[in-house]
């Protein structure tokens, strides 16, 4: 016998009131249901197909039914299904909008350096404070469970994770309900001790997994703060004789190529709270050792949905600061506009 829709509908209806109530669960309770718009006696009849079917039991003599291992295993490929399929929509969504920013920002950083005469830098957009959306956990096999962690932005990220004891699918399925109900919407930061311990607890003697999944989930949003940055115009330093002489000059080319000294002038703009919007760092207030010989002015811009990045441009201290500025401002809000774009 095939298990069509209102089967469907009533086996899921059976499991999610019985995970909340740990009670058998009867056909009275199914039907309130008001999206199945079933009597009770219909009700029945279908309950006692899924008990022939093998996907409730009657643990005894009361009307109310339970599911089966085999119930479970329907209702968690049903939700896998449905997860990796919106897990594969966001992964296609944010490769096709992370490509086209790559572009983007690619172009604007070339056309900053050959309209200001200066060296220029630019930022990927980041998600600074990431906060968990949702985790994911399923059985791979005996002794390893993969972990799908999603932050925000749709970013998605998988971790298997050894077990010592092969978990029951229930288990697993009570372990998705305990984490996410406890930790989506959270950042790192907000994820604490006595959380983690009350998550512990209540996971009792999964306790050793559900720490591993935090670590996955705090490495995740780490993994992410690692900042994408290009640059342009480097060799136009060249054109300030303050700037070019053979220790100064190569020096600042290393910082280019390097990228560490920029991607730490990156986090450090953006995680201050008062370096919003534009900041000009003249000789030696620029944080960058390479730099004391420069101005260095910054820009961060911001997409939405938590977006950020920072523009730069590294020049003379006695560069053109009104073009400069003006360049940055009208920057940051083609940006906005551009991503706007590529998002519908």
């Amino acid at each position: 016998m095939e298990l069509d829709e209102r089967k469907q509908k009533i086996l899921q209806a059976i499991i999610r009131n019985y995970m909340e109530t740990g009670e058998p669960v009867g056909s009275r309770t199914i039907s309130k249901y008001s999206d199945l718009n079933l009597s009770s006696a219909t009700i029945r009849n279908e309950m006692s197909d899924l008990e022939e079917m093998g996907y409730i039991v009657q643990p005894h003599t009361s009307a109310g039914r339970i599911p089966s291992d085999k119930g479970y295993r329907l209702y968690v490929d049903h939700i896998l299904e449905e997860k990796n399929h919106e897990v594969q929509e966001l992964k296609d969504l944010m490769i096709e909008r992370t490509d086209k920013m790559e572009q983007v920002l690619k172009q604007v950083v070339k056309v900053l350096a050959a309209n200001t005469n200066y060296a220029t830098m630019v930022s990927a957009p980041t998600y600074h404070r990431n906060k968990l959306k949702f985790i994911q956990l399923s059985k791979v096999n005996a002794t390893q469970i993969l972990a799908v962690i999603m932050i925000e932005g749709n970013i998605v990220r998988n971790k298997v994770i050894d077990v010592t004891e092969e978990l029951e699918q229930e288990t697993v399925l009570k372990l998705n309900i305990l984490l996410n109900s406890v930790l989506n919407g959270l950042s790192i930061e907000e994820i604490n001790l006595a959380m983690i311990q009350n998550l512990k607890e209540q996971a009792g003697i999964h306790s050793e997994l559900v720490g591993s999944v935090i670590d996955a989930v705090a490495e995740v949003i780490h993994s992410e703060d690692e900042v994408e940055i290009y640059t342009s115009g480097a060799t136009n330093i060249f054109r300030y004789p303050e700037l070019s002489d053979n220790g100064k000059a190569s020096e600042l080319i290393s910082t280019f190529e390097e990228k560490q000294q920029l991607s730490d002038l990156v986090n450090q703009t953006l995680e201050n709270s008062d370096n919003k919007g534009i900041q000009v760092y003249i000789g030696q207030e620029t944080p960058i050792q390479s730099m004391k010989d420069c101005s260095v002015v910054t820009a961060t811009y911001e997409l939405g949905e938590g977006l950020q990045g920072t523009i730069g441009i590294i020049g003379p201290k006695r560069m053109d600061y009104e073009n400069v500025l003006k360049t940055l401002k009208t920057l940051t809000e083609q940006l906005d506009e551009i991503y706007n774009r590529n998002k519908k």
